[in-house]
């Protein structure tokens, strides 16, 4: 029996008996299955090669977040860098050892 059916059956013994909390459940199971399964292959991942994907797409996601935290880390190290040489170049000119730069 393919899930069409399964549905299908599902649907029509809710109709013939009431719909009791165990048909309803397994009526709302079976279409979420489906619907996932109808997601799964439209995004192309319904083979068996899927697994192999999502894999590539999980190491691929994990080399663009450490790639972006290196580069926000070299960013705030020269901020710090560029900060630290300004305030030496003040204290240089407050101390009055500008006469040495010449």
């Amino acid at each position: 029996m393919n899930r069409n059916d399964m549905l299908a059956e599902l649907l029509a013994q809710a109709a013939d008996e009431g719909s009791d909390l165990v048909t309803l459940r397994a009526i709302v199971e079976e279409a979420s299955e489906r619907g996932a399964a109808r997601m799964l292959e439209r995004v192309g991942l319904d083979d068996e090669s899927a697994t192999q994907d999502l894999s590539e797409l999980r190491q691929l996601l994990q080399a663009w977040r450490d790639a972006k935290s290196s580069a926000q880390t070299a960013v705030i190290g020269w901020i710090v860098r560029g900060l630290l040489a300004l305030l030496l170049l003040g204290l240089a000119v407050r101390l009055g050892a500008t006469g040495m730069l010449r």
